[in-house]
């Protein structure tokens, strides 16, 4: 079978792209003016502030690190410019970028301040754009893609129409040789005994299983009987879906029929083999969908019910919907509208084609809905307080 194609950008480590963006990228909050400052003044360059702070230790530091590392090394940045208070913890994060073998350089605001930092990084910042724009799209296959896919602002159609339409391009890419990754522990409450059963070895199962538990337990340390306002959420609710149960039977119509997942992964750790993956996120869509930039995948399937309006600065999110209302009302945001299935005009399968051949022509360049609006949520994940 002749794979599908489309036209990305090969970078240096063989890894493919499918944007090219020039990032300024803060290690921490106070650094943020100064990314911005920069990006202000050179232009085909995005700052990406955040409000993180410092004084992270053990497994928090490590998480802090793999995000940022992460985030310049996804193949959709070309070229990264690292600024941050102080020279260690920047020049660590430039060293892990510069691995993939892309341009990344460091400034710290320590004994220069703003003004100097902003002038000297800026004028490099000028010349990695002026590189970036050389660089030229190739044909690629569909094997060479990571996907990532979470759902937002879930009800009832969701679980029948668009999550199912997701699922049917999981179980068609992971065919192909393509990688892609589910998460959202929280959601998958009442059928972690259904996504355990599609683990391809009991090992498998018994990680994917210690991560639900170890979340479990968190909600029972913290005498949370109940996720009332939280899980479900008022919009779940206000769609139609009463329990956690039922969010999640929708939820894991998203993992496909047919594909077993092949592994599991830490908040933005990078897969190490093509297939399916399960990583441990939480269920806030800007959080988890950063941490999935941060792994490497450079497009995300977003099915949404009541309309879920998230975006992300490097990797564009498909926003589809199979309800009606909120294709009418909210038509702005949504990429692809599959509300004929529940009218039975539509069937899972030609939906998943749809969106297979969406998901194709935003490889090789096509805008989503929340990057032509300028959506560019970008959200650290925090697990402990600061020391």
């Amino acid at each position: 079978m002749k794979l599908p194609t489309f036209l990305g950008y090969r970078r240096a480590n063989k890894r493919v792209g499918v944007r090219n963006h020039v990032i300024i990228l803060p290690v921490d909050d106070i650094s943020n003016a100064a990314c911005e400052a920069v990006a202000n003044n050179v232009k085909g360059t995005m700052a990406l502030p955040h409000a993180y702070g410092r004084l992270q230790f053990g497994e928090d530091l490590d998480l802090f690190f793999r995000t940022m590392i992460g985030t310049g090394s996804n193949p959709n940045v070309a070229a990264v410019i690292v600024i941050g208070i102080e020279p260690g913890w920047t020049q660590r994060i430039v060293d892990g970028i510069a691995k993939t073998g892309k341009p990344a350089a460091g400034f710290s605001i320590e004994r220069h301040g703003d003004l100097q930092t902003i002038a000297s990084a800026a004028r490099k910042a000028k010349e990695f754009v002026q590189y970036a724009s050389e660089l030229h799209r190739v044909e690629c296959t569909v094997d060479e893609l990571y996907v990532s896919v979470k759902c937002g602002e879930s009800d009832t159609t969701t679980g029948l129409g668009s999550c199912p339409t997701v699922g049917n391009v999981v179980d068609r890419i992971c065919a192909m040789g393509a990688i892609a990754s589910f998460g959202e522990t929280t959601e998958l409450t009442g059928g972690e005994h259904i996504v355990k059963a599609k683990a391809a070895t009991p090992a498998i199962a018994k990680e994917f299983m210690k991560a639900w538990d170890n979340y479990s337990d968190l909600i029972m340390k913290e005498k949370t009987d109940d996720l009332s306002d939280s899980q479900p959420t008022k919009g779940n609710i206000r769609g139609g879906l009463s329990t956690i149960e039922e969010k999640a039977m929708g939820n894991i119509e998203k993992l496909g029929r047919r594909t077993k997942f092949v592994g599991c992964l830490k908040p933005a750790q990078a897969p190490t083999k093509k297939g399916l993956w399960y990583m441990d996120t939480s269920s806030a869509a800007a959080e988890a969908v950063t941490l999935w930039a941060a792994s490497g995948a450079v497009v995300h399937l977003f099915p949404t019910g009541q309309g879920n309006i998230i975006g992300n600065p490097i990797e564009p999110v498909i926003k589809l919907s199979a309800n009606p209302l909120t294709c009418s009302t909210m038509s702005e945001h949504i990429d692809l509208d599959v509300s004929a299935i529940l009218r039975g005009e539509l069937s899972i399968e030609q939906a998943g084609k749809q969106l297979l051949d969406l998901t194709l022509r935003t490889a090789s360049g096509r805008l989503t809905a929340a990057e032509a609006l300028g959506h560019r949520e970008f959200v650290m994940t925090k697990l402990y307080r600061s020391a």
